[in-house]
Order: C-alpha cells, then sequence, then structure tokens
C-alpha cells in the first residue's frame, strides 16, 4: 500500500508525492514511518528527514515543526526544508555566530521569547550545517 507524503513550508509545498517510506527527526528522537502507520501528530525538532522514493533515498535538512501521520499519508509541517545544495555553508556558520552573540546580550530572566527564538535559529541553522557537512559532495 503506498505512503503519500506532503512536505510544506511557509513559503511553498516542497514535495507531495507516492513514497515507499518516511524518516522524521521527532521532538524524542528518528521515527519511521511505513504505510499503514498508526495516526499520530508529533512535534518535529530540527533535523534530517529521509524518504525512499522509487529505490532512491531523498534526504533535506528541515526546522521546527509537526507531522501529521495517517493510514497512507504523511502531512510534515515545517519552518525549514531545504536539500543539501541549497544550504550555503558559510552564510549558515555567520547567521548561527550572529545569533549566538545576541544571545549574550539578552536577559534571559526578563526576555524569554527573545532567548526561544534564537535559540530556534540556532538549533536550525546547526541541523542545517550538519547535513551539509555529511551530505556534501
Amino acid at each position: 500500500m503506498p505512503l503519500h507524503l506532503e512536505i510544506v513550508t511557509p513559503e511553498k509545498k516542497i514535495f507531495s508525492d507516492t513514497v515507499e517510506n518516511v524518516y522524521l527527526p521527532g521532538a524524542d528522537g528518528e521515527m519511521g514511518i511505513l504505510s499503514s502507520h498508526a495516526g499520530l501528530v508529533t512535534a518535529l525538532a530540527p533535523g534530517e528527514l529521509r524518504y525512499l522514493r522509487e529505490g532512491q533515498v531523498v534526504t533535506l535538512a528541515i526546522g521546527s515543526g509537526f507531522a501529521e501521520v495517517g493510514k497512507d499519508k504523511v502531512v510534515v509541517l515545517t519552518d525549514m526544508a531545504l536539500g543539501e545544495a541549497e544550504i550555503d555553508e558559510q552564510a549558515t556558520e555567520e547567521a548561527i555566530k550572529r545569533a549566538e552573540e545576541k544571545l549574550l546580550t539578552v536577559n534571559h530572566s526578563s526576555d524569554a521569547e527573545e532567548v526561544a527564538y534564537l535559540q530556534g535559529i540556532i538549533a536550525k541553522q546547526t541541523a542545517a550545517l550538519s547535513f551539509k557537512r555529511k551530505h556534501q559532495r
């Protein structure tokens, strides 16, 4: 039985097609999804999403988000989904450095929202950088 995968960011639908399986970076660790999986909704952590389509493994760096899993469908809603070629290593390193520097100047007790925002940027960009370095050709 086929499994339909949709990957959506705020900007656009990244992917929508039938796949054989999906591996997601869940908030509690990696999870594998096959067709006929029990339904669930789960938070996603920045990391690597993989799926198998027509015998080819496709990988993407994704940011935070959610996945809704049904019997024959997986919908991934994420704030970032990039292939290796789309990640600029130098720009990503600079984004991490800027966020870390800004985090040092933020009052952690009175500006929790800004702290969480900066920590999110660092996590997402670090995941993208790790993904890029792992998959460089």
